[in-house]
């Protein structure tokens, strides 16, 4: 028996090594770590239990019956993060590359498997040459596998993508599936079709790193949702984010004590909003004033800015953040505002998060480019989107809401359960200049003096419209309140919505306007 002991240990040491000595050198030198590192790190200290480790490949061409892939170049597992259960997988860029085939992907689709069993999220640290040529149509069925177990598992657990490495071809679509993904800077890329590729077929010249690296799909793309300056740190921002997130759809996220009053009042919340409605502001600082010790989680953060979204604590409880940002483009509207956002929403009903909406949005931006490109099917997806959602919605309007995109930011018809104005809000079909110039069109034309006219009838107006007290006398607006005092109303109504029950008509699924 001591033998066999030994000889196991031999064995698994043999595994530890991945590709060996030169090839964890290289990889260090670039910047990044190995699999295994980075597993030690995204887990609590000695809570990582390896599972499928002695699975081999069973490929015989091209000279692969000679060729040893420890643990198949994948690392599997479970452990605890911050105390909680998370499944992961770790492509090893020292064993062939990371390069995925027939029983690399088993590894991972069985461990994704144990995950929607378990009900806990499931992580994949990818670092991968891709498919493993050798293999072909074997390696092309386990992406599919893999594709699939992300689909079925879409809004069961948190899926958590992390690109640490290349990731090309068919590999991409496994971490557009999942819920979030993250990037490394200057050490991760993502594309469908290589530089190569692209310089054969359309004669374009462009580098991995312009094509498909971190900062491209994080303010260009929009396919990634954060950005981070090496592995470290990014897997610290997963940790961040997995304290915001509930194990799986059935539990609500975890509450935290935060040491910060729910009572507590922001002064400066009365003076943050300019007077003059056509001046900006940074909306950032509104939700910093809101959160449990000005926390703030900023999801797609050099993505479509006009619009915010991401995740605070208030008393404790995760809550997500859409917010409209005056600074960008007037805090207006658009195609990949409303994809953003959309996406967002449903990210969050999914997984028991309220949503908390500050509004102020003068509408959807206007322009061909716009209307060519399909307004009217992205913004769509907005008002599907929170129709559909049933977790707690609490609107504040902190100044204008006109128009369709008043609707768009989640108003009492599309389902808010609470929705607040600060005094000088303002909500109307659209902004006094123009709503003025329909109106009383033919009496500023027929007038000695239009410009005079004109601004009265914008004055008179504004007097109307320019408060929020027409759409609270409808019933609209369930109160107007403070701007110091935000904070403590909108703790009060998460605590008073923590227990809502609401359901929508059973169906296969709705048909969103993709």
């Amino acid at each position: 028996m001591p033998d066999k002991i030994e000889e196991m240990f031999l064995k698994k040491e043999k595994i530890y090594a991945g590709g060996g000595e030169k090839k964890t050198e290289k990889q260090h030198e670039q910047g990044k770590l190995t699999a295994r590192e980075r597993l030690l790190l995204l887990f609590d200290a000695g809570s990582f239990i390896e599972t499928g480790m002695f699975v081999k490949h069973r490929c015989t061409d091209f000279g692969m019956e000679k060729s040893e892939a420890p643990a198949e170049g994948v690392v599997t597992g479970y452990g605890t993060v911050d105390g909680r259960l998370v499944f992961a997988y770790a492509q090893d860029f020292t064993v062939l590359g990371g390069s995925l085939g027939e029983m690399h992907a088993k590894k991972i689709v069985d461990v994704m498997d144990m995950a929607l069993k378990m009900g806990a999220p499931i992580l994949g640290l990818n670092d991968s040459g891709g498919a493993r040529i050798q293999e072909g149509v074997d390696a092309l069925s386990g992406y599919g596998k893999i594709f699939f177990k992300n689909t079925i598992s879409s809004g069961v657990i948190p899926q958590i993508s992390v690109i640490m490495g290349p990731c090309a071809g068919g590999a991409v679509y496994s971490p557009a599936i999942t819920d979030f993904i993250f990037m490394v800077d200057k050490t991760s890329q993502m594309f469908i079709t290589g530089p190569q590729v692209i310089k054969t077929v359309t004669g374009e010249s462009i580098s991995s790193e312009e094509l498909g690296g971190a900062s491209t799909h994080n303010s260009v793309s929009g396919v990634a949702h954060f950005i981070s300056s090496d592995d470290q740190e990014c897997i610290n921002d997963v940790k961040r984010l997995l304290s915001y997130l509930p194990s799986n759809n059935l539990e609500s996220p975890p509450i935290y004590d935060s040491g910060d009053s729910p009572n507590r009042t922001e002064d400066s919340l009365n003076t943050i909003v300019p007077e003059n409605a056509n001046k900006s502001y940074d909306m950032k600082n509104i939700i910093s004033a809101l959160a449990d010790n000005g926390e703030f989680l900023e999801v797609q953060k050099y993505y479509a800015q006009n619009i915010i979204t991401g995740f605070i604590r208030i008393n404790g409880q995760s809550i997500g953040v859409i917010a409209n940002q005056p600074s960008v483009l007037a805090g207006c509207l658009d195609i990949n505002a409303s994809d953003k956002a959309c996406r967002f929403i449903r990210t969050c009903d999914s997984f028991n998060v309220p949503i908390l909406n500050l509004v102020d949005v003068p509408g959807f931006l206007p322009g061909t480019a716009q209307e060519f490109g399909g307004i009217i099917r992205h913004g769509a997806k907005m008002l599907f989107a929170y129709s559909e959602a049933t977790v707690p919605k609490v609107t504040l309007i902190v100044r204008k809401a006109y128009g369709g995109a008043y609707l768009g930011m989640c108003s009492k018809e599309l389902g808010a359960d609470m929705v607040y104005a600060w005094p000088a809000a303002e909500i109307a079909v659209m902004g006094p200049e123009g709503a003025a110039n329909i109106i009383f069109k033919n009496e500023i034309n027929d007038a000695e003096n239009p410009t005079e006219v004109r601004k009265d009838k914008i004055n008179e107006y504004r007097e109307k419209f320019s408060n929020p007290y027409i759409a609270a006398a409808r019933g609209y607006i369930d109160d107007v309140i403070e701007p110091a005092t935000t904070r403590t109303r909108l703790a009060s109504a998460f605590e008073m919505l923590s227990g809502k029950r609401e359901s929508r008509p059973a169906k296969k699924h709705g048909n969103l306007p993709v």
